[in-house]
């Protein structure tokens, strides 16, 4: 189903409501990545009127898709600046979120996008911020639903928890390439994947996170 992108903002913003109370959502262009702008949580949400109950509900369903994570900005910025990776091809950005990284695929040239997420919301967030910067984008909750074969995967911020990590395999099997961004494994040594570069980016709105996890690497991934 088509939503307009008020109807796409009010129902996030109910969304995000029922979990940080007078929390608001607001368009906003990225540092890094000035030619995309993200319907994203204001910086001034409450954190410190937060009641434990309020907290753990936030952990149960954390809102990723409100928060443009430091790795997505990385990868959005990598594709904007070597848009031959994937111009012209048929790419998935898995683990969406906000679709930043999907959003900088059809700019550089994507001749189609999947953005995949098994969060609703994300889906949504994603519709809402593809509207937002002129772009259109195919949608799909579940990879492993079929086994359709892209040209490029994109992996942004996916590798926090290290039970993801086989799935780096997955993707091989799926893609000719993956290009992976992540701040979080310090030991990345994956068969079939090489380094191919780094860049600093904090998370929009900013959590005052650690220095480290503002380190992005960036990373290839050959089927071949």
């Amino acid at each position: 189903m088509s939503y307009s992108l008020a109807n796409l903002k009010a129902k996030l913003t109910r969304q995000l409501a029922a979990y940080i109370p007078a929390a608001e959502l607001s368009q906003q262009a990225l540092p890094l990545v000035p030619e995309i702008s993200l319907l994203l949580i204001e910086q001034s949400y409450p954190q410190s009127q937060l009641t434990q109950e309020q907290v753990q509900r936030i952990m149960n369903y954390p809102a990723y898709w409100s928060f443009c994570w430091g790795s997505g900005q990385a990868l959005a910025r990598y594709l904007l600046d070597n848009c031959a990776l994937v111009a012209g091809k048929r790419v998935l950005d898995f683990g969406c979120g906000s679709g930043v990284a999907g959003i900088a695929a059809v700019m550089a040239g994507a001749s189609e996008v999947v953005a995949c997420d098994i969060d609703e919301d994300a889906i949504l967030a994603s519709q809402a911020n593809a509207q937002i910067n002129g772009v259109s984008m195919m949608y799909s909750g579940d990879f492993f639903a079929d086994q359709q074969h892209y040209d490029v995967i994109l992996v942004a911020d996916v590798l926090y928890d290290r039970e993801n990590l086989p799935l780096l395999d997955a993707f091989l099997t799926r893609a000719d390439q993956v290009l992976v961004a992540d701040s979080r494994v310090k030991d990345f040594s994956v068969p079939g994947y090489c380094h191919i570069g780094h860049q600093r980016a904090t998370t929009v709105p900013d959590l005052a996170e650690s220095e480290a996890f503002s380190h992005i690497n960036l990373y290839l991934g050959n089927s071949a």
